[in-house]
C-alpha cells in the first residue's frame, strides 16, 4: 500500500522559493530579531545583520568571477562563515559542494576533482588536521581549483564586497529557477568512492520548512545546533528550518561538545536541541557526573528538538524526554537523498509512538514498502524495502547517471535499501538496512531488534550488532557495547544469562566486544563494515570468511 500524509500540514503548499528569495522575506519580516549566535566567539547578528554578511559574500563571489552552476567547496566545521557561504553560493546560483571536515587528502582531493570546484572556502585547521597543508598538497592536481580561501585570513577579510550594488544581486536572483542545483553532498561512501547527490532549491528549502513545520518553529524558538553543517541535519533541518520561519541558530561549538552544548541550551535558553543517538547519549551521562564539583544545567527552556542520523534507542528517548524535558522532541528518518527526511514523529503523537517508530510520511511525500526480490508492493504489517517518492528526490548523482539509475527507478521511487514495516495508522517503523541483515543458519536477524534489546541490559550504554561469518552457521551475531561508568565487565556467558528466555535463541549473540567507543563517520553514524573487518581479525575468524566476506 503508498501512503502519503493525512493531516493539517500536508494543506500547507510547497514552497516556489528560490532560497535566497525565502532568506530575503524572513529578512524583511524579522529584521531585529536575533538569527545566529556563535557562542566560540560570542558575536551575535540579527536577520537584517545577517543578509549584510551574505550579501556582501554573494558580490565578492561575484566579484571572483563566480556564477550560476559554477560549483563552491566549503570544508569548514560549524561557524558563522559557513552560513553565510550557504546562503551567499544559493543567492548568486553557484553549487555549494559540502566537504566533510574528517576528510584527509585522499578524500579531499577526490571531491575537488569529482565536483569540479572552482572556488574553495576552507579553516585552516581542524582538530588534529592541518587544511591548508592538506590543500597545498593536492592543489596541483586539482586542475579545475582556481582559488582557495581560508577563513580568517586576510584573503577572507578581502573576498566580501560591501559596496555592491543591491540592484546586481537581485538580478542575478531573478534568473535563478527553484528546480536549480544548489548543493552537492557526497554520501560517507562505505562501499566504493563517495558519490555526489546533487539537490536543488526547491530540494532542500521545502524540505527544511516542513521539518520546521512539524516542530512548530515559530520566530520565539532558538534552535541549538551541534550536528555538522556540512551534512542535511545542519544546514537543512538545521539552518533552512530556522531562516524559513524566522527562527535563532545557536552555534555551540565547532564540533560536538557535551558540555557545551548544555551550556548553550541553559544559557541561551534555547527551545530545540538537535543530535544523533550517540549525541544525546554522551549529554546524558555528562547529566550523571559523578564530579563533585559539577553544576547541573538549566534545560527548562527546552521543549523540542530532533533526533536523526541513526536509529534512535528506545531507552535513550524515554531519558530525554524524562530528564531533558523536551517532551515534543521528533524523530526524523530519511537520507541525503531525499533532502534528507521523509519521515517524522508529531510532537501529539504519543510517546509510545515517538519512541517506537519515525513517524509518518512527509507532507506532499509518498512511501511505499516492496519486496526486495519481486519489486511488488507488500502489505501493512510486512517488512521490506522503503521506497520514498516527491518532491525531496534528488536530481541525482553529480555526473552519474548510472549510478542515479541503481537507486531511483523510472517512476521516480527512491529505493533506500532500508527495511522498513508500516503499521495500520501509518507509522513506518525502520528495522534495519538491507545489507545489514544477518542470516544465520537460514534465519534472518535484523541487527536494530537486538540493539534494542541490548539497551534493556542494566550495564549497557550503547550497543551495535553485526554479523561475522561462521563456518556452521554462515553469520553469527557479534555485539559491540560501551558500559555504564562503575559496570562491572560483560561477558558473552552473562549476556547470554541475560537474553536466554527473552529472545530466540538464534538472536542472543555469540560474540561480545566491549569498547570505549564505536568507529564513527563525523555524523555520528556507526562504521558497520568497520566493525566487521576488525571484529574478524580480532576473533580470528578468516578462516571462515566467504561470500561477501571474501
Amino acid at each position: 500500500m503508498i501512503a502519503s500524509y493525512a493531516s493539517g500540514v500536508s494543506r500547507v503548499s510547497l514552497l516556489g522559493d528560490t532560497i535566497g528569495d525565502n532568506f530575503d522575506c524572513t529578512v524583511a519580516r524579522c529584521s531585529d530579531r536575533e538569527a545566529l549566535v556563535d557562542r566560540p566567539s560570542g558575536h551575535r547578528w540579527t536577520y537584517s545583520q545577517v543578509r549584510t554578511e551574505v550579501d556582501a559574500m554573494a558580490h565578492g563571489l561575484l566579484a571572483a568571477g563566480i556564477g550560476k552552476g559554477d560549483r563552491v567547496g566549503i570544508w569548514a566545521p560549524n561557524c558563522p562563515e559557513w552560513l553565510f557561504t550557504q546562503y551567499a553560493t544559493a543567492k548568486i546560483g553557484a553549487i555549494l559542494v559540502t566537504i566533510n571536515p574528517a576528510y584527509q587528502s585522499s578524500e579531499l582531493e577526490y571531491v575537488l576533482k569529482a565536483a569540479g570546484i572552482r572556488l574553495l572556502v576552507a579553516a585552516e585547521s581542524f582538530k588534529t588536521s592541518d587544511y591548508a597543508a592538506i590543500i597545498s598538497h593536492v592543489r596541483s592536481r586539482c586542475t579545475t581549483l582556481e582559488r582557495v580561501v581560508l577563513i580568517g585570513s586576510p584573503e577572507w577579510d578581502a573576498l566580501p564586497v560591501r559596496s555592491g550594488a543591491a540592484s546586481l544581486l537581485a538580478g542575478k536572483q531573478a534568473t535563478l529557477s527553484p528546480d536549480d542545483p544548489i548543493n552537492i553532498q557526497y554520501t560517507s561512501g562505505t562501499t566504493g568512492f563517495p558519490k555526489g547527490a546533487t539537490l536543488s532549491h526547491h530540494n532542500i528549502l521545502n524540505n527544511g520548512y516542513f521539518v520546521g513545520e512539524l516542530c512548530g518553529y515559530t520566530e520565539a524558538d532558538r534552535i541549538c545546533l551541534p550536528v555538522p553543517l556540512y551534512h542535511c541535519f545542519g544546514m537543512v533541518m538545521g539552518n533552512l528550518a530556522a531562516t524559513s520561519h524566522g527562527a535563532c541558530l545557536v552555534y555551540p561549538a565547532p564540533s560536538f561538545e557535551p558540555a557545551a552544548t548544555l551550556s548553550a541550551v541553559a544559557q541561551e535558553r534555547c527551545t530545540s536541541l538537535y543530535g544523533v543517538p550517540t549525541m544525546f547519549i554522551a549529554m546524558l551521562a555528562h547529566m550523571s557526573s559523578p564530579e563533585p564539583d559539577f553544576q547541573p544545567h538549566d534545560l527548562s527552556s527546552l521543549r523540542t528538538g530532533i533526533m536523526a542520523g541513526s536509529p534512535c534507542p528506545v531507552e535513550v528517548m524515554k531519558q530525554v524526554v524524562e530528564r531533558m524535558g523536551m517532551t515534543e522532541v521528533t524523530i526524523c528518518y530519511g537520507m541525503t537523498e531525499t533532502s534528507p527526511v521523509s519521515a517524522q514523529t508529531w510532537a501529539d503523537d504519543t510517546l509510545e509512538r515517538r519512541v517506537s517508530t519515525v513517524g509518518r510520511v512527509h507532507p506532499h511525500l509518498e512511501v511505499k514498502i516492496i519486496d526486495p526480490d519481486t519489486g511488488l508492493t507488500v502489505p501493512r504489517g510486512t517488512p521490506g524495502e522503503l521506497c520514498i517518492r516527491g518532491y525531496s528526490v534528488m536530481l541525482g548523482y553529480w555526473e552519474q547517471p548510472d549510478k542515479t539509475a541503481e537507486v531511483i527507478d523510472q517512476a521516480r521511487w527512491m529505493h533506500t535499501e532500508d527495511v522498513a514495516v508500516m503499521d495500520p495508522e501509518g507509522y513506518l517503523n525502520i528495522t534495519g538496512r538491507i545489507k545489514d541483515m544477518v542470516i544465520r543458519g537460514g534465519e534472518n536477524v535484523y541487527p536494530r531488534e537486538i540493539e534494542e534489546f541490548l539497551y534493556t541490559h542494566p550495564d549497557i550504554l550503547d550497543a551495535q550488532v553485526i554479523g561475522v561469518p561462521d563456518a556452521r552457521y554462515g553469520e553469527e551475531l557479534c555485539a559491540w557495547v560501551r558500559l555504564r561508568p562503575g559496570a562491572s565487565e560483560l561477558t558473552a556467558e552473562a549476556l547470554r544469562d541475560y537474553a536466554v528466555g527473552k529472545l530466540a535463541h538464534y538472536k542472543i549473540p555469540r560474540y561480545v566486544h566491549v569498547v570505549e567507543e564505536f568507529p564513527m563517520t563525523v555524523t555520528g553514524k556507526v562504521r558497520k563494515v568497520e566493525m566487521r573487518e576488525r571484529s574478524v581479525e580480532l576473533l580470528g575468524l578468516g578462516a571462515a570468511v566467504v561470500g561477501t566476506y571474501a
